[in-house]
């Protein structure tokens, strides 16, 4: 929650995300779709960028991504095929909706099945705190949503 809070004080959106493996944070990343002008940089691929780039491989098996929101479609694909376990999240795909944003009303529990995944899915865990990061990003940044 403080990587989203501040990516939230750099500009961008309340999103941030940590990989964990063996109770080690391997990667931990705010959403940086303004600055690199990059609509895929949502903070669990930059965490999974980053994670692959420092553990020199694509094979993420092994680790836990904690995501200060319910992962959208795009980024359950990259954690699956990143081959991480489990995801974690605080506000749901519908909370980011509500207030604004562009999501696809699809959770990951039915994406999971959809697919067959083998991700476990877990959340919502901490959502009031999570949906304080979203208020104190509305605050700063009245209106600006993607």
């Amino acid at each position: 929650m403080e990587k989203a809070r501040d990516g939230i004080r750099r500009g961008q959106t309340p999103f941030g995300a940590c990989i964990v493996r063996e109770d080690r944070v391997i990667a931990c990343e705010h959403n940086v779709v303004w600055k690199s002008t990059d609509i895929t940089a949502h903070a669990e691929v930059h965490a999974i960028r980053k994670a692959c780039e420092k553990l020199k491989t694509i094979d993420l098996t092994g680790c836990e991504i904690y995501s200060t929101c319910e992962p959208c479609p795009m980024c359950f694909s990259a954690i699956h095929w990143a081959r991480i376990s489990t995801i974690y999240y605080g506000a749901t795909i519908a909370d980011a909706k509500v207030l604004g944003f562009n999501e696809l009303r699809l959770s990951n529990r039915k994406i999971k099945t959809l697919a067959g995944s083998h991700l476990a899915v877990r959340g919502p865990f901490m959502r009031s705190e999570c949906l304080r990061l979203f208020k104190e990003f509305a605050r700063k940044k009245p209106g600006k949503l993607y």
